[in-house]
């Protein structure tokens, strides 16, 4: 079905929606539409060669969220505003903004009478309440509008027994109900009366997509003054009566365990601190400040037990993936292009902290912490502290960046345990030590391509991505265990399905194949920001420009020649266009051009690279420099854009984590640890590597709906980075990031676990 198509028949749906029993007017959606206005929606679109096309992990979310989407509600204030708790986490992609224009859309209300607040786990919602994989629009577009036009539609039908005229008389704008005459009603006004008594069925028509005045324009984000001013609250900012600060002495290696603690008498009595207790992941100390618990975690004297990466290095770990690779198989009698390409481990974490607040009671707890997959984290709390999950209170805090490590929930589990061990409510956070050394990384993968090819045919696409196990085990391999039907027992069926649910090769390449396979579990990985895209794309675009280069193509002509739609060809085109592909580069310095695709969206992106000598060896006080981007032209084809500026920004992020992975950011491994210990160590994009010239172009609305959008922007920045730096260089890179070799720090000690804090820097200020 073409998207004007869809556009059409989605158009003319109806839904079913519902008027709960409450005191004030409160709808939610029945994700049924009304019989007999589907046929053209369900239309079968022909078979493609990518299972993508037919099915991917973003329709298998969504449909797991579907049956609870009628539990998601909208409530009208007497005050005038309109409620929604959202059941997704707000860690800094601006759903809480996109949902608010949804609202504001179809109830004809001012954005900023809009109030979206974050939902408390609900166990009720089943699957409906992880954020993750460019999901969360995608998902709750159409729940939340139903939700809303159900609200319109009671609200128009109060307001015409009061005003004694016809609905369709009425006009619903800015919050207020006039009738011809001009005599007008606030909604506010409207809450009780419009409010049902016992819980009814209706229908309703959304409204069309010609009349959008919210939808799809540019809107500043509503908690940007807030965010800017210091106003905003996030879980160390939450004042939780006796919640005293709490850190943890953590093991030298990955996952040891505590063997014996020498001084905690000792530790208990310095100055502010109230405890001092081993729990399952070392030793926690409760204090009056956190400067008191730096002081008490560096006063411990631990002996730990082996971790579960004892020994292990980088190098040990890449013998471990070159023996589960799987079969490429024989090389064929055709010309073939072949590489095999090496991806480091990368930190998962956040600009915010880890960090979580717990109150445990005998009988009942209560948590706080910004949480992508709430109801996991109560169930595992739950089990932790032995009480019934009903007896847990797991509230979503708003949170300071995520990458996907806010899936996981160790802080929340570990403030439970310190919580309920000494009897007193804390106010846990992770030291950046912690974060690189003990938290969540991207695994360290490789990943093997073939490409067979005659003349300008390509025959065939094989790839090998062999990688870390990645821990699926945060409510993404529940939702795939439930509806992906009679997995193999164990995560290994969680990844394959992730992996195949998610990687899409776009182009006309003959028989494709790709497989994943994966190995050892004794790190603490997790689902980084496009989880396996970066490292797969870089790999394939890689592939195909040196494709290009044997059939005498430049990079630009040989994606036109093969990608298999014209949406895609649009993107690669747009900024081909916008970045003067082919200009006259200096000697050292070239372009680079990419293309990823997924989740009904796609993008390319235009990079130039500058590789010259006085540009690489340029001095760097503590820090890598190496080669730097100088120009990025980005665009984007996200179907329906609900906010075209938060999407802007969104794939400016993702540029920025892309250009991190091609050349800066990773974890060194030595005898069982990472040896970065804080942020000044591990080099995320710096002022130094940022392209003083970026532009993002949201290519025009394709679809009646949205798609992917949240971890868009990596995959193909990282993949035109080093298709850059290969023609810069005349060499195609095949380790990453490009600077791993290079240490440009000395490690801080594991022992104490926990640096000291720097005193040093007013002597760096200019």
């Amino acid at each position: 079905m073409t998207g004007s198509n869809v556009d059409e028949a989605i158009g003319r749906r109806r839904f079913l929606g519902y008027v709960l029993a409450a005191p004030t007017l409160v709808t939610a959606a029945e994700l049924a539409p009304m019989p007999g206005t589907t046929a053209a929606a369900a239309a079968a679109r022909l078979p493609s060669p990518e299972l993508t096309d037919l099915l991917d992990l973003n329709d298998l979310m969504t449909a797991a969220a579907l049956p609870t989407s009628g539990l998601i509600s909208v409530e009208v204030n007497r005050d005038g505003t309109v409620s929604f708790a959202l059941p997704r986490a707000e860690v800094g992609q601006g759903i809480t903004t996109s949902t608010a224009m949804l609202i504001a859309e179809e109830m004809a209300v001012p954005l900023e009478r809009v109030r979206v607040t974050l939902a408390d786990a609900r166990p009720e919602l089943v699957f409906n309440q992880l954020t993750g994989g460019s999901n969360t629009t995608f998902a709750t577009y159409t729940p939340i509008r139903v939700a809303a036009a159900v609200a319109r539609l009671r609200l128009l039908s109060a307001a015409a027994a009061e005003l004694g005229s016809p609905v369709t008389d009425l006009t619903l704008r800015a919050g207020t109900i006039t009738d011809p005459s001009g005599r007008g009603i606030g909604i506010g006004a409207l809450a009780e009366k419009a409010a049902g008594t016992r819980t009814q069925q209706v229908s309703v028509t959304l409204s069309p997509r010609a009349g959008f005045t919210v939808i799809g324009k540019p809107h500043n984000r509503i908690d940007a003054l807030d965010a800017v001013t210091g106003r905003k609250k996030f879980t160390m900012d939450l004042d939780v009566p006796d919640a005293k600060p709490a850190m943890v002495c953590r093991p030298p290696t990955i996952n040891g365990k505590v063997g014996s603690v020498a001084n905690l008498a000792e530790v208990r009595a310095m100055p502010g601190v109230t405890d001092a207790v081993v729990i399952s992941t070392g030793v926690a100390v409760r204090a009056e400040t956190f400067g008191q618990c730096i002081d008490a975690v560096r006063a411990l004297r631990v002996s730990w037990k082996p971790g579960t990466a004892e020994g292990k290095s980088d190098e040990s770990v890449l013998r471990e993936l070159a023996a589960a690779e799987l079969p490429i198989g024989l090389r064929p009698p055709t010309p073939i292009v072949e590489g095999r390409f090496t991806f480091a481990f990368r930190s998962n974490s956040a600009l915010e902290p880890n960090c979580a607040i717990a109150d445990v009671r005998t009988d009942r707890a209560e948590i706080w912490s910004a949480l992508k997959s709430p109801i996991v984290a109560q169930q595992a709390i739950a089990a932790k502290l032995g009480l019934p999950p009903g007896r847990v209170t797991v509230h979503v805090a708003e949170g300071g960046g995520s990458f996907g490590r806010k899936l996981f929930f160790d802080a929340a589990l570990e403030a439970a345990e310190v919580s309920q061990k000494i009897g007193k409510p804390v106010k846990l956070m992770w030291h950046r030590a912690d974060d690189s050394r003990q938290g969540r990384t991207h695994p360290m993968a490789t990943s093997r391509v073939r490409v067979a090819y005659l003349g300008d045919t390509v025959l065939s696409y094989k790839q090998r991505h062999t990688s870390v196990a990645t821990d699926l085990g945060h409510g993404l391999g529940e939702i795939i265990t439930a509806l992906a039907a009679r997995l193999p027992v164990g995560d290994a069926g969680f990844s394959q399905t992730f992996f195949h649910l998610s990687q899409a090769v776009s182009y006309d390449f003959g028989a494709t194949s790709q497989l994943l396979s994966e190995t050892d579990k004794g790190f603490n990985t997790g689902s980084m920001r496009n989880v396996y895209s970066p490292d797969v794309t870089c790999a394939r675009e890689l592939i195909v420009d040196e494709l290009g280069a044997r059939m005498g193509k430049d990079p630009y002509r040989i994606r036109t020649d093969f990608l298999r739609d014209g949406r895609s060809r649009a993107v690669l085109a747009k900024v081909a266009e916008a970045g003067g592909w082919g200009r006259p580069m200096a000697a050292g310095t070239a372009q680079g051009i990419a293309f990823h695709a997924e989740y009904k969206s796609v993008s390319a992106a235009l990079v130039e690279i500058d590789c010259r000598p006085e540009t690489a060896n340029r001095p760097i006080r503590d820090g890598v420099s190496g080669p730097r981007v100088t120009k990025v032209v980005f665009a984007v084809d996200v179907g329906l854009a609900v906010n075209p500026r938060g999407l802007e920004a969104q794939m400016m992020g993702g540029i920025m984590d892309g250009i991190a992975l091609a050349l800066t950011s990773s974890l060194h491994l030595r005898d069982g640890y990472f040896l970065e210990a804080s942020w000044d160590n591990y080099f995320y994009t710096r002022q130094w590597n940022t392209p003083p010239e970026l532009q993002i172009i949201v290519m025009p609305s394709t679809s009646e709906t949205p798609g992917g959008a949240g971890e868009l922007g990596v995959a193909a920045s990282m993949a035109a980075v080093a298709c850059a730096y290969g023609r810069a260089t005349g060499t195609m890179p095949t380790s990453f990031p490009i600077n791993h070799g290079t240490l440009s720090f000395t490690p801080k000690p594991t022992i104490p676990p926990i640096p000291p804090s720097p005193a040093d820097g007013l002597d760096h200020a200019r």
